[in-house]
């Protein structure tokens, strides 16, 4: 325990008087205690004593406002909100137990969905600290509207494209399967709101089948959802990243589609100006784009982006 207040020694007659004033809990606590100078020994000592509390007190931190960054955010308590796309959902959770361990005092909190959906929920001023997007598109609409926290946006993340199937599926092995009769039902994102589904308009635009194939599209509200028509069976064939097609055991990935064929998948973080912690969610920015993450996001298939 630090002791938090003043020594006052001085000497009367003979005697070596020493006053403290402390102050523990919010209280004021004084202390005189009187020793007899002809015991040298203890005399000695006591001078010690009171030359390495001076020392204590003068070096230890106090609770003011000059505190360095450093020992505030070791000390602060906050609860960040981070909006990140669907298809971060597996990795998120497992990289929260690891930041939390790091820094006890901070809470995160998450709100998966569609980045384009994250993105118009922060433009109507949800509170939100983070936000990781699918997309450089919906990042790049908000640093526009100048909603970004300045100096705190990079990219994170990369990704693929691919074509999957249920698991015990036959007949489909690559993306102009997918203008086969007997393909019916094709889950992806909706093109407007989910970047899944726009990646995928401009890999079947490249292939010349998307205007063929688009009236057999089950349009999804995100990249999580088409997963799961897939894993249900609800649809013949699904594209995803390749993160989801690896979070599912009960879908089977048949192809990847061309890096060439689409637009780079990038996922891009930043912090938002209406954040009241910048500095943590700073730091929780540098955590998720550290070495500490990459394990987790290789194995769920990201690739990180520098």
């Amino acid at each position: 325990m630090v002791f938090t207040g003043h020594i006052f020694p001085k000497i009367v007659g003979n005697d070596l008087v020493i006053l403290v004033q402390s102050y523990q809990a919010g209280k004021v606590e004084m202390l005189c205690k009187k020793f007899p100078m002809k015991n040298r020994p203890i005399f000695s000592f006591l001078g010690w004593l009171l030359l390495s509390l001076t020392l204590v007190i003068g070096c230890s931190p106090t609770s003011n406002n000059n505190s360095s960054p450093t020992s505030t955010l070791a000390s602060e308590s906050a609860n960040l909100t981070i909006s990140a796309a669907a298809s971060l959902k597996d990795a998120m959770e497992q990289i929260k137990p690891l930041y939390e361990q790091k820094k006890p005092n901070i809470k995160l909190t998450y709100n998966f969905g569609g980045s384009g959906s994250l993105q118009q929920q922060i433009e109507q001023g949800a509170p939100v600290d983070i936000f990781i997007s699918a997309a450089t598109k919906q990042m790049d609409a908000l640093e526009k509207k100048g909603l970004l926290l300045d100096n705190t946006r990079k990219n994170l993340l990369k990704n693929e494209i691919v074509l999957i199937v249920p698991k015990n599926a036959t007949g489909i092995k690559d993306f102009l399967d997918l203008n086969n009769q007997r393909i019916q039902k094709i889950a992806m994102g909706e093109p407007k709101s989910v970047p899944a589904g726009q990646y995928t308009q401009e890999v079947l635009t490249n292939l010349n089948i998307f205007e063929q194939v688009k009236p057999k599209a089950i349009f999804a509200r995100d990249v999580r959802q088409a997963l799961n028509y897939v894993e249900t069976g609800n649809v013949d064939a699904g594209i995803v990243y390749l993160s989801d097609a690896k979070s599912s055991s009960r879908v089977k990935i048949v192809a990847t589609a061309p890096a060439t064929s689409h637009s780079p998948v990038v996922y891009p973080i930043a912090a938002l100006k209406t954040t009241k912690n910048p500095k943590v969610a700073q730091d929780l920015i540098d955590f998720i784009s550290s070495n500490r993450t990459k394990t987790v996001f290789e194995n769920q298939g990201f690739k990180l982006a520098n």
